[in-house]
């Protein structure tokens, strides 16, 4: 028996077409700035589609590109700008931010009622229904409750323990009643205590860490894991941090690398964004 494959682009899509259905009751499109800091190949291409995906739902997307060389003071005033702006509903901050910026710093001052990305402190603690949730935690949650939709007791571990996606992600296992388990770098004998989980995430960019023997039978893997693999003939592929070919024989669903997180990080960050402009309306008014 092989593992069904989770299709996070049908999932995505089921998402999208609910938001686009609250667009409707909007008096107005929301607003979504995207700041992108430097010339990263990689950063300029996830930038493109979130902007290209906005404008598709009939978003108001707007990029604001600054050199790598920008003064950490130079950003901080760009963020408090778009914070004052009334026509940005959303704020994202594309990551990784060169080295002599202070990434939390710089997460700190975005407006928490406008952070999409769910990175300020404030929303990574997902405090409260009008919290944002950091959107991809957000997005390999509603893969898992789409074959899960009970967590209750069920035994999950989170491999990698990220601000953006390790942390948050066991946060939110938590509010659904699952024991958690959490391995990082430094945890021994991590391939022993993946063996015992219902619930399997990894989210720590190394291809291929995750090996068959490694998964409980029926388990549900989610691999948040991309890297760029070099093909012997040139060009690249994109790798997760799961041996697919060996978990899909042993696991009861799994996600591919790509077309498996990817998308649902995309459509929960449009989600998180006409939550942004509703909360906005419902104070306004």
């Amino acid at each position: 028996m092989t593992a069904e494959i989770i299709d996070g682009h049908k999932h995505a899509q089921i998402l999208l077409d609910n938001v686009a259905g609250e667009l409707d009751h909007l008096s107005c499109a929301p607003g979504l700035a995207v700041v992108l800091v430097g010339d990263d190949p990689a950063s300029h291409i996830y930038v493109r589609s979130k902007i290209r995906m906005a404008r598709k739902l009939g978003l108001r997307g707007e990029t604001k590109i600054l050199p790598h060389s920008v003064t950490e003071d130079e950003l901080l005033s760009v963020i408090a700008t778009l914070n004052a702006q009334a026509d940005i509903d959303g704020i994202l901050v594309q990551l990784p931010l060169p080295a002599h910026i202070d990434t939390l710093r710089i997460m700190a001052a975005v407006d928490p009622a406008k952070d999409v990305d769910g990175l300020h402190a404030l929303n990574a603690g997902l405090h409260g229904a009008d919290s944002l949730v950091p959107c991809t935690p957000l997005g390999c949650l509603k893969l898992i409750k789409s074959m899960v939709s009970d967590l209750t007791g069920c035994h999950a571990v989170v491999i990698g323990s990220s601000n953006i996606v390790g942390k948050p992600m066991a946060a939110l296992l938590l509010e659904e009643r699952a024991t958690v388990t959490q391995t990082h770098i430094h945890t021994r004998d991590t391939q022993f205590i993946c063996r015992g989980a219902d619930i399997l995430v990894s989210a720590v960019g190394r291809p291929g860490l995750v090996r068959g023997d490694w998964i409980k039978p029926r388990a549900i893997v989610i691999d948040v894991g991309t890297a760029r693999v070099a093909r012997p003939e040139g060009g690249y592929d994109l790798r997760g941090d799961v041996a697919f070919e060996e978990v899909v024989q042993i696991a009861g669903a799994v996600t591919p690398v790509p077309k498996g997180v990817g998308p649902m990080t995309i459509a929960c960050l449009m989600a998180n964004t006409v939550k942004a402009a509703k909360a906005r309306s419902a104070r306004l008014h």
